[in-house]
């Protein structure tokens, strides 16, 4: 039984991770270290909450003690650290939260598994890995052509993704200069079940089907690329299995869409599935808001790197990606009442002062 220490596992991508790595992979066993915070939901870990395999423990990546005593009593033979606050509207309204998860947690935790991985005997030595998953919003902002590559240089335009960036920076380092075994992941935008419905896709599912607004950010041709969560979480296992120490992989769903294209799709596939809803066309839901400060304009993923060096490429399209998340959510309203009974309550988040006075 080969153990595997994963960080934020209760949130989106992690809690996916952790069910695809315990249903695909039988002699794994996961310890889930995780602070539950407003995005992190034991509740996306039901189906394997009871699993022998999976050991929940609460608490943060930067509590160095409580990482050291986990990584003894355990000894894994990698950590995936998936913990991040992760929206970059609430980096605006709060920026110094992302610098303490993101910047000093991954340091401690980096310190953590350094000191772990010194006096680990050879074989194990050699067999360990940390790897740090993160975004495509630390190369920055795109123009109408071009694809971010492995060695695009940095430029990140928010707090999060200065805060992702500077944490990406610190994983480098550890691996040049104490030569810890360490992989690099940078993903485009994630979707798909389970995601907290602060973000784009789910936000707009709910309150397409709920008869509310659907607030588009300034003209809504902002560009991300669209990547299917379990699509993501297999390249990151691909990743872990394969890499050589020190490796970097991007990672796509060559899917370009515009904000409104995104919006128009799933107002489209909700009419489909729900077609007693009064307010149909929800199309006619959409309103336009003043524009997120300092809102990226384009990014787009190269992802031939992993797809040529490791064989890895999405197994979901758009279209096929957004039917089933679109599903999920129409067929999990437990999940999204529980979720949404906090303090989030699908406001809007990340204005400025400035423009809240405006």
């Amino acid at each position: 039984m080969q153990t595997i220490l994963v960080t934020g596992g209760a949130g989106f991508i992690g809690s996916c991770f952790i069910r695809q790595t315990l249903a695909e992979d039988p002699e794994t066993r996961v310890i889930n270290l995780d602070a539950l915070t407003y995005a992190g939901n034991p509740d996306s870990l039901r189906d394997v909450w009871d699993d022998p395999r999976h050991v929940f423990v609460q608490g943060d990546i930067g509590d160095a003690q409580l990482v050291a005593r986990l990584l003894r009593e355990h000894r894994p033979w990698a950590i995936v650290n998936f913990a991040a606050e992760s929206h970059v509207d609430r980096s605006i309204d709060g920026p110094g939260a992302f610098v303490q998860t993101n910047v000093v947690g991954t340091f401690r935790l980096l310190e953590a598994a350094r000191g772990y991985w010194t006096q680990l005997p050879e074989a194990e030595k050699d067999a360990f890995r940390f790897l740090h998953v993160s975004t495509d919003e630390v190369y920055g902002s795109l123009g109408e052509t071009g694809y971010f590559t492995e060695t695009t240089p940095y430029a990140p335009n928010s707090p999060y993704s200065a805060s992702k960036a500077a944490s990406d920076h610190f994983v480098r380092a550890y691996h040049h200069t104490y030569g810890l075994p360490v992989l690099l992941t940078n993903c485009s935008n994630n979707y798909g079940p389970y995601q907290f419905p602060e973000k784009l896709i789910p936000l707009m599912i709910l309150n397409a089907v709920e008869g509310k607004p659907l607030p588009v950010y300034g003209d809504g041709k902002n560009v991300r690329d669209w990547l299917y969560v379990e699509d993501h979480c297999r390249a990151i296992r691909t990743v872990l299995r394969q890499a050589a120490p020190g490796s970097e992989y991007n990672i796509g769903g060559n899917c370009e869409r515009t904000n409104l294209q995104i919006v128009h799709a799933i107002c489209d596939t909700v009419d489909r599935l729900c077609p007693d809803l009064p307010h149909r066309p929800t199309r006619s839901l959409i309103e336009f808001v003043t524009d997120r400060p300092g809102h990226d304009r384009r990014y787009a993923i190269d992802a031939s790197k992993i797809r040529n060096e490791l064989g890895w490429q999405p197994e979901q399209d758009f279209e096929s990606g957004l039917e089933r998340t679109v599903r999920w959510y129409l067929d999990n309203r437990w999940w999204v009442d529980r979720v949404t009974s906090g303090t989030y309550q699908r406001e809007r988040l990340g204005l400025s002062s400035a423009t809240q006075e405006a």
